[in-house]
């Protein structure tokens, strides 16, 4: 479904991914893993294209997408739910999550995907007049994994889902990301957690300085002594 070939890209003259070269398959989840500042979010805002490349190749379902503006990639079917949230604060939750779905005209299958989104976070119903500022951390957390499921992505970036969250809420968030997956959605999660991360993904990528340093399922990457001491802590 998705291939990096090779990619270099950063900021300015800072490459922050040197030659990363990736794959994720139809129907998996995949997890990217490593140190702050190694590059993950990078991979994602590639991905998305909201960072150029300065060489290398991004396709999806074969076709190139490296080079197009951002809302022709989400048109392709990539959804991007970015670290810190990020919701519209002065929107009410609805409209947030009626701002997800703005490239699409089936109005009948927005109002579905929307009573989904509230069956899979029963608080964001109840609170879908309130404005999305004065939502606390976890609820923004919800608002923007629901604002990203409102455009239907066949291919879901997810990036740092827990961050900051209580284990209570963490634990909700993935078993979300479990029933998106069961749903039929494809997910790439970056996500500082490698043990929840590595417990529902199918395979990883462990990223080091802008490289992918390790590649392998999720069991044996879990397994590897060098992923238990860098980053399951023992």
């Amino acid at each position: 479904m998705l291939r990096l070939d090779n990619v270099t890209a950063g900021y300015g003259t800072t490459a922050c991914l040197k030659g990363v070269t990736l794959f994720v398959q139809a129907g998996e989840i995949v997890t990217l893993l490593g140190a702050n500042g190694a590059g993950k979010s990078t991979t994602l805002l590639a991905i998305s294209g909201l960072v150029r490349l300065s060489r290398g190749a991004i396709a999806l379902n074969g076709a190139r997408i490296d080079g197009l503006p951002p809302e022709a990639i989400a048109g392709r079917g990539v959804g991007h739910v970015p670290e810190g949230r990020r919701v519209f604060p002065r929107l009410t939750v609805l409209e947030n999550l009626q701002l997800g779905a703005y490239l699409r005209g089936d109005q009948a299958g927005v109002a579905h995907d929307l009573a989904w989104v509230f069956e899979l976070f029963p608080l964001l119903r109840d609170r879908r007049r309130q404005l999305a500022g004065t939502l606390s951390g976890g609820e923004q957390q919800m608002l923007a994994m629901g604002r990203g499921l409102m455009g239907r992505p066949a291919l879901l970036l997810l990036d740092e889902p827990s961050l900051g969250l209580a284990p209570k809420l963490v634990q909700v968030v993935f078993d979300v990301i479990r029933r998106i997956h069961q749903a039929g959605t494809t997910v790439l999660l970056v996500e500082q957690n490698a043990r929840l991360a590595l417990a529902i993904a199918h395979r990883g990528y462990i990223l080091e300085a802008g490289a992918i340093a390790l590649a392998d399922t999720a069991p044996a990457l879990a397994d590897n002594p060098r992923v238990k001491a860098a980053y399951l802590g023992g």
